[in-house]
Parts: structure tokens; sequence; C-alpha cells
């Protein structure tokens, strides 16, 4: 494969499927014709023996620019149809690991709530923020603590999230609803003035100072489908810039 991969790396891969870690900050997808890089980009390089004899990219789960961890592909339509369909299905099962503000009072805990656009029912300064509303789409998160810590920025927990429906933003929703923001989280933590600040004027001191993160604290770490009746597992542990805040913890944690 004679492609820079420096960008994302390669977890596994199939015939029909490919699952690549996506760094934080790499987009998935072009948004603006400015020619920045994106992860789409990439697997286009890579697979492009693949798309010269009818293959194409289909990335089943899009993770936001600022989530880091897996991404799973499909490498040819067939294969993008049964994975969407697996997806709507709830039959990919997805893990996500986060550091959250506070010390939630239970070990386990799960999120039922519907998410809405904010915009739809409440007035809000950013178009693409969602909220917990009764009008919303169902919605569920199983959230399980796995190490409570105390650092010179406050409380924080060390949590895995498991999003048992695929709304956008959900964790990140249910999470701020709970009370226990995900760490770093421009839209759902402090205030939304911190995302149209750093829209503005990029990171500051001001703003590490309320979001103690460059980049909200949330990673794609595990993806599970059965394929052609065998069942697929990937997964990876907390991501560098993660355990760095965490205090260097390891992966096992």
């Amino acid at each position: 494969m004679l492609v820079d991969q420096e960008e994302f790396r390669i977890i596994g891969e199939t015939p029909d499927l490919l699952v690549v870690d996506k760094p934080a900050g790499l987009l998935v997808h072009p948004s603006k014709p400015d020619g920045t890089r994106t992860l789409w980009d990439g697997l286009r390089e890579l697979l492009c023996y693949e798309i010269a004899n009818s293959g194409q990219v289909s990335l089943i789960n899009r993770l936001d620019r600022e989530t880091s961890g897996l991404v799973l592909v499909a490498k040819h339509a067939s294969a993008a149809r049964r994975a969407a369909i697996a997806m709507q299905e709830g039959k990919i099962k997805k893990t996500y690991l986060t550091i959250l503000c506070g010390h939630p009072s239970e070990e386990f805990f799960s999120i039922d709530a519907p998410i809405i656009r904010q915009g739809e029912v409440e007035p809000t300064k950013i178009h693409l923020k969602r909220m917990v509303h009764p009008a919303g789409a169902h919605a569920k998160t199983h959230f399980r603590v796995l190490k409570k810590i105390e650092n010179a920025a406050g409380r924080f927990s060390m949590v895995e999230a498991q999003p048992v429906t695929g709304r956008t933003h959900q964790i990140r929703v249910h999470a701020s609803h709970a009370g226990h923001p995900v760490v770093g989280d421009k839209i759902y933590g402090p205030s939304e003035d911190c995302y149209l600040e750093f829209i503005q004027t990029g990171w500051t001191l001001a703003l590490e100072k309320q979001l103690f993160l460059k980049r909200h604290a949330l990673q794609s770490a595990g993806l599970k489908i059965e394929w052609d009746g065998v069942p697929m597992e990937w997964k990876t542990g907390w991501v560098e810039d993660l355990k760095k805040f965490a205090g260097n913890v390891d992966n096992d944690s």
C-alpha cells in the first residue's frame, strides 16, 4: 500500500471492510472546497485499486472532526448497503471512551432521553446544536465509570459510553444532560459562546481555562459486527492526549 498514512492507521481489513483509526483534527469528508485533506481523500488513495475495479469508499460511522478513533469503511457498494442496514438496525455495536467533568454518583448509569436539533424548539446561536427534548427522536446511551480522577484542573471521570441509538452528538448531549459534559466540549460544555469564540479566534488561553482540553475528549474505541456469520471486533485504547490529561493512565484502565 504505497500511500502516506500518517493521518490514520489501518486497524483491520477484510475483502469487504476496512477499519481505520482516525486522529482528532482530521475531517472525515470535505466540507469546504478549500483543499483541506480529509480521511475520505486518504482512503481513496489507499483503495485506488479497488475503486478502479468498481469499488468505492463508504464511511459507515462518521466521526466529528474532534473525535478520534475507529471508523468502519465499506469497500464496495454491496458491502456499503449491508453495513448501512446493520447500522440502522443497531447491529453494529459501538463503544466510546470519554472524559467527563465531575464524578457521577453511580458507576453505571443510562440516559434514555430524546434528542432534537435545538433550533427547532428553542433559540440557539449554533445551527448544528442538539438538545434533549420530548419532541426529539428516541436516544439512549449507557455509561460506565472506569476511573475517577482529580488533577490541577478539577475532578473528572474516565468513562466508557455505549450508544444504543445513533443520533447526532448523542454521547455529548446525553453527558451534558446528566450534568457531566465531555471535557473540551465547545458546544455542550460551559457555554455555547466557547464554540463561537473558537470559530472567531481559534484556541486561546481563555478557552483553555474553561474547557481544559483543546478538543472534546471523545474516542471511538470499539466496533463489533457479525459479517457473513462471523463475529468481528476491533478495539483501540486511550489516545495520548486523553491519557496525558488523565495522568498517563494505562490503556487497561
